[in-house]
């Protein structure tokens, strides 16, 4: 692709300012984890690094909910960087399911689970941290080891995700 999805250009900002936007009207602190070395443009949320590139949104994941715990939350909404649909709406739904569950893993389904896009409960570091030193690296291996719930959602524009400028470029 040739650049990182965080810096696509996007309604006069990037992407990932615009997924910033989204999420702050719900969520307060917000992290974004980056890889080493990864450009990021300068934004209103705590900037944490990973230590090694591609392992995985595991590793990352819970680099944030390790933060989010320390920061005294019991629920962290989990999300991708590449998603120009993203809507506070769909915060709100998994939120107040989650409000009636014992669930550790609330992640909307439209036909498939959707990972990057979900909330998970602060107190998974542990298992996260025991799956990763199992070899495990992918975000199924989480949602498969705990108790997990899925919620239909109905708009699944939601989860597009765009990989390149070509792909953004698409939706004008």
């Amino acid at each position: 692709m040739g650049r990182d999805k965080a810096t696509l250009p996007y309604l006069g900002g990037t992407l990932l300012e615009y997924v910033l936007k989204v999420v702050k009207q719900r969520c307060a602190p917000v992290f974004v984890i980056a890889a080493p070395g990864q450009h990021m443009p300068s934004v209103d949320a705590e900037v944490l690094r990973d230590d090694v590139r591609g392992v995985g949104p595991l590793v990352a994941t819970g680099r944030g909910l390790r933060a989010a715990a320390e920061a005294g939350l019991p629920w962290a909404f989990v999300c991708a960087v590449d998603m120009p649909f993203l809507d506070p709406v769909l915060i709100d739904v998994l939120v107040d399911a989650s409000e009636n569950l014992t669930a550790d893993v609330v992640l909307p389904w439209d036909g498939r689970d959707q990972y990057l896009a979900g909330l998970y409960r602060t107190s998974l570091v542990d298992r996260i941290n025991d799956l990763v030193a199992a070899g495990e690296r992918s975000m199924v291996a989480l949602a498969n080891s705990v108790e997990t719930q899925r919620i239909v959602v109905s708009d699944d524009r939601w989860f597009t995700n765009m990989n390149s400028a070509t792909d953004l470029s698409l939706l004008r």
